[in-house]
């Protein structure tokens, strides 16, 4: 178990940022399960669903960020769950792009690649494993989601969501797995000690000119479609959506 408790590049507890917000919120305080629960619910919901500059950044960098994707939010997930003692490892796939429509639109999902490096973070507690993929759209984004697609109630694809039981996706973690885009999943890389280990293999199928336009144009159009979906659950005036900085 103690290599899935050790801190590396990418899962950068020490950091001053991650053990002041340990701190903060007293998780070393509560009991093993409710210190899980309340990490990756924080994940969750308080780091906003969003597209980062890159897959493979720090669990401090994503922390600064605010938001985060399935693989950047697997990586603070992980770096918090191991500063309080929780092992943890992550298991690589890729996904059909077609989870992502809705978020990515019009030429530039033509122009995204067919499969989608994709992870989850798997936890041991109690002897056993566990999934924790649900940890990737916030709840005001899926409600949002939800209450838009009003009348779907089982299989959903699209926004970041793939799932057979749109209405009631497994994402609230009470020793289970938890799951909202394993429906998409088309290849599997296997399980890696750390994130790190992950990307020194895998990464995003971008020629390094997509993966510029992604990084300065592609992303903050996704994080602006992303914005006005939450915005329609939470009722955000429509001038601070486009006001917004495209930082995000």
């Amino acid at each position: 178990m103690q290599e899935y408790l050790k801190e590396t590049k990418l899962l950068n507890y020490s950091n001053p940022a991650i053990q002041k917000l340990i701190s903060d919120r007293n998780w070393l305080m509560l009991k093993e399960e409710d210190r899980l629960k309340a990490i990756y619910n924080f994940v969750r919901d308080e780091i906003q669903f969003g597209y980062n500059i890159d897959d493979n950044i720090s669990a401090t960098q994503v922390l600064q960020d605010g938001y985060g994707q399935c693989n950047t939010k697997s990586v603070l997930l992980m770096a918090l769950l191991r500063s309080v003692n929780i092992p943890n490892r992550i298991h690589g796939f890729t996904i059909d792009k077609a989870l992502q429509k809705g978020a990515i639109t019009g030429i530039w999902y033509q122009l995204s690649p067919k499969n989608i490096l994709h992870s989850w973070v798997e936890v041991y507690i109690n002897e056993q494993w566990y999934f924790l993929e649900g940890v990737i759209l916030d709840k005001a984004y899926l409600k949002a989601l939800q209450k838009k697609f009003a009348n779907c109630k089982t299989t959903f694809c699209g926004y970041g969501a793939y799932t057979d039981n749109f209405e009631k996706p497994a994402i609230e973690w009470n020793f289970n797995n938890t799951f909202i885009q394993d429906k998409g999943i088309n290849q599997d890389f296997g399980l890696f000690n750390s994130p790190d280990e992950f990307y020194q293999k895998h990464g995003q199928q971008l020629n390094p000119i997509k993966k510029f336009v992604f990084r300065k144009l592609v992303r903050h159009l996704m994080n602006k479609n992303v914005r006005k979906i939450r915005a329609s659950y939470q009722k955000i005036p429509k001038s601070i959506i486009t006001n917004t900085s495209l930082s995000a």
